[in-house]
C-alpha cells in the first residue's frame, strides 16, 4: 500500500502539476521584476542631468532692448545675437538677391518677426566671435558682423557676404512665447 505523505510528493498528480506551474510562473515574475529593478538605476543615469536640461533653452526678454541695439545671450554655452534692427536695416536685408549671397537663403526665411534678428554669434569659418555686436566695433562692409581673423563680412541678416566662411551664421530654434520674451532651444 502506497504511503499517504509520498502522494503529495507523486509528480503525476494533476494537483502537483499546477502547484509545480504555480512556481515556475512566480519564479520568472518575481526574476523578470527583480531584473528590472537592477538595471532601472543604470537606464536612468542615461538621461540628461537637470543643469543640462536648464541649458537647453533659455528665456530672453527683448522689452529692454532699443531699436538699432543688440545683445549677446549664453545658450548651450554659445553665444547668441539678438537684434532689434531698425526700419534701415530690415529694407537693407530685405532687398538683398539671393544670386547676390555665397549661401543663398532670403531674410524672411531666417526671421520670425524682421524687426527681430536671432543667430548664433560663431563664425562659420573656424569658430571665432564676430564683432559687430557692441557700439564701435567694425561690422565690416555690409553693416552686420565681421569676423577679423580671417576677414569674413556678414550683412544685416547675418548672411556671408564676403570672406572665407562657407555658411550663414546660424539661426536657433527658437519661439516668442509673447511679443517681448522669446524662447531659445
Amino acid at each position: 500500500m502506497a504511503n499517504p505523505a509520498n502522494a503529495a510528493l507523486d509528480p503525476s498528480t494533476e494537483d502537483e502539476s499546477g502547484r509545480r506551474d504555480f512556481l515556475l510562473v512566480a519564479t520568472a515574475t518575481i526574476g523578470g521584476l527583480g531584473t528590472a529593478l537592477a538595471v532601472w538605476p543604470f537606464i536612468h543615469s542615461m538621461n540628461p542631468a537637470k543643469d543640462t536640461l536648464a541649458l537647453s533653452s533659455t528665456e530672453v526678454d527683448l522689452s529692454p532692448i532699443e531699436e538699432g541695439q543688440s545683445i549677446t545671450v549664453v545658450w548651450r554655452g554659445k553665444p547668441v545675437f539678438v537684434r532689434h534692427r531698425t526700419g534701415d536695416e530690415i529694407e537693407e536685408a530685405q532687398g538683398v538677391s539671393n544670386t547676390d549671397l555665397i549661401d543663398p537663403e532670403s531674410d524672411a526665411d531666417r526671421v520670425e518677426k524682421p524687426e527681430w534678428l536671432i543667430m548664433v554669434g560663431i563664425c562659420t569659418h573656424l569658430g571665432c566671435i564676430p564683432l559687430g555686436q557692441k557700439t564701435g566695433e567694425p561690422e565690416g562692409e555690409f553693416g552686420g558682423w565681421f569676423c577679423p581673423c580671417h576677414g569674413s563680412h556678414y550683412d544685416t541678416s547675418g548672411r556671408i557676404r564676403k570672406g572665407p566662411a562657407p555658411k550663414n551664421l546660424s539661426i536657433p530654434d527658437y519661439a516668442f512665447l509673447e511679443d517681448t520674451t522669446v524662447k531659445i532651444g
